[in-house]
C-alpha cells in the first residue's frame, strides 16, 4: 500500500524523533519519521485505539 498519508501528532513538536500514523480501512499505519523508507507496521483499528486510550491515561 503505498498511497499511505502519513502525519506526525501535534505534540511532537519541531523535532524529529517522531511516530508518524496513517488510517487506512479497519487499521492504523506506523512508521518511524526518521527512517519512512524502512517500511510501517500495521494494527487493526482495535488494537490502536486500546493503544491510544492506554497512552493517553498515563499507564
Amino acid at each position: 500500500m503505498s498511497d499511505l498519508e502519513f502525519r506526525k501528532s501535534s505534540y511532537s513538536g519541531t523535532g524529529n524523533n517522531c511516530v508518524e500514523v496513517a488510517d487506512t480501512p479497519g487499521a492504523s499505519a506506523v512508521r518511524d519519521s526518521q527512517t519512512p523508507e524502512a517500511g510501517h507496521l500495521f494494527f487493526p483499528s482495535s488494537e490502536w485505539a486500546a493503544f491510544v486510550t492506554t497512552s493517553r491515561s498515563g499507564r
